[in-house]
C-alpha cells in the first residue's frame, strides 16, 4: 500500500471575479491569467493572504476572499520562495504559461476561509 504524496498548504487572495472563475472550474483550478498578469502567486502565509484581502481587493474589488488549497510539495520545489518584503511576505511566483502545469498538481479543491466586505 503507498502512502499519499506530501501536500503543502497555499493561500490565494482574490476578488470576486476570479472567485467566479474558480467556481466554473469546479473549486480545482485557477483561471488562465490576463495578458497583465505574467505571473500566478499564491501566498504561503495565511495572515499574508487576509491582509490583501481586506486591505486591496475589498478597496478594489469591493470583496476579498482568502482562498486555501492543497498542491503536491514535490512538484512545488521548482518554485523558489520569494520574500516581497517583510519576513511573513511569502509567495511563490508561477509564470503563467506553467499555471495549467501547477492547476494539475492541485490535490482537492480550493475552499473560501476568510471574505471580507
Amino acid at each position: 500500500m503507498t502512502s499519499p504524496r506530501p501536500t503543502t498548504t497555499l493561500w490565494r487572495p482574490t476578488g470576486p471575479v476570479e472567485l467566479e472563475l474558480v467556481r466554473e472550474l469546479n473549486w480545482r483550478a485557477w483561471p488562465p491569467r490576463l495578458p497583465e498578469q505574467p505571473i500566478f502567486y499564491p501566498v504561503l502565509n495565511e495572515d499574508y493572504a487576509v491582509k490583501i484581502a481586506r486591505d486591496w481587493n475589498v478597496k478594489h474589488d469591493g470583496a476579498g476572499f482568502v482562498t486555501r488549497f492543497e498542491v503536491d510539495s514535490d512538484f512545488l520545489r521548482r518554485y523558489p520562495v520569494q520574500q516581497a518584503g517583510g519576513e511573513t511576505i511569502l509567495e511563490l511566483w508561477v509564470p503563467a504559461e506553467e499555471l495549467d502545469e501547477f492547476n494539475a498538481h492541485i490535490v482537492g479543491e480550493i475552499e473560501v476561509v476568510h471574505e471580507f466586505r
